[in-house]
């Protein structure tokens, strides 16, 4: 399930004002997805989709996100554009969260992976890392090494009821990483792959 807010439809036409989208004709949860409400939006302009940012996304870590989209299709990835209001933002408010409403991309995802998708992922997330290598702005990844910590505190209590002696194992294998492999390990990959001509 991907729909943590429910919002009015009444409440949705007039968030659809400040935008030159048209006027409302439906709109249906998007079942897809871990984290945010996400909604397929049809207006008389056409299909787009809409998500409302729960909890658990930082409001000040979306203008990254939402500008790292339209950077990557200037420089030809098809990737989804968020589309800007009529004060000229592309970020807004809606239900008491932070809203952004994003064109939508035709297509359906595969419920049977195989080796060619994987090679198409693959390919697609080397274009896109070679299209980002000059977007100017940066933000701290909050699921490498540095999160850990806070997650393993929140979890350490049931740890055990998983398996025995799992919240000793875990604990010993992130103080490992914390001061001595992963650093290390991740400050000498940085320096080879800036060696490399």
């Amino acid at each position: 399930m991907a729909v943590y807010t429910d919002v009015a439809a009444d409440e949705l036409a007039d968030f659809l004002k400040t935008y030159d989208i048209g006027e409302l004709l439906s709109y249906k949860g998007i079942a897809e997805g871990v984290e945010n409400s996400n909604f397929l939006l049809h207006t008389s302009a056409g299909y787009s989709s809409w998500t409302l940012y729960e909890k658990r996304v930082a409001k000040g870590d979306l203008p990254f996100f939402l500008c790292l989209m339209t950077h990557l299709a200037s420089r030809g990835i098809s990737c989804p554009q968020p589309l800007k209001n009529k004060s000229g933002e592309v970020l807004s408010t809606l239900a008491g969260r932070p809203a952004a409403i994003i064109n939508f991309l035709e297509g359906i995802w595969p419920r049977k992976p195989n080796v060619a998708h994987c090679a198409g992922v693959g390919e697609a997330l080397a274009q896109m890392h070679l299209a980002g290598a000059d977007f100017p702005m940066s933000r701290g990844n909050a699921l490498s090494v540095r999160g850990w910590r806070p997650l393993f505190e929140q979890a350490v209590s049931r740890a055990d009821e998983v398996q025995h002696g799992l919240s000793d194992f875990l604990g010993t294998e992130l103080d490992h990483l914390e001061s001595n492999i992963w650093p290390k390990a991740f400050a000498d990959r940085r320096h080879s792959r800036r060696s490399v001509p």
